[in-house]
């Protein structure tokens, strides 16, 4: 299967599914005007990605630094379709945000709640930059 890519824009994020070292990262800042517009692709390829059979481990990564709440909702049906394929996969999820970044972190708190099932991490980002 090939790697899904897509470039982030001013309003939606980096994303790169890798099947073939099953890191999937989605990276940046989701916005987008039609959020199921965007996310559809996504959800077709892991449609197509997750029932091929192979026991796996897989590892999303999600920084996102600010998503409105129609992204959020599609980020929990992301959660529930990687909950549904369990059986077949270890999934684990990174939920890396910065430091600083409260909402983020209460977020990823939030989300790791509305999927229990998963391997949810919440992954403290280093601050880059000065000391100050």
């Amino acid at each position: 299967m090939d790697i899904l890519c897509i470039q982030a824009t001013k309003s939606t994020p980096y994303v790169c599914f890798d099947p073939t070292s099953g890191t999937f990262t989605i990276k940046g800042e989701c916005y987008p005007e039609n959020a199921a517009a965007f996310f559809t692709p996504i959800f077709a390829w892991l449609d197509a990605f997750l029932p091929l059979g192979q026991p796996k481990t897989l590892v999303f990564d999600i920084e996102l630094l600010y998503f409105n709440s129609s992204s959020s909702k599609a980020l929990l049906n992301l959660f529930s379709l990687l909950e549904r394929h369990l059986g077949c996969s270890d999934i684990n999820v990174n939920w890396r945000y910065h430091a600083d970044n409260e909402t983020a972190l209460e977020c990823g708190e939030e989300f790791k709640e509305d999927a229990p099932n998963l391997a949810f991490n919440l992954v403290e980002l280093e601050q880059t930059g000065s000391n100050g």
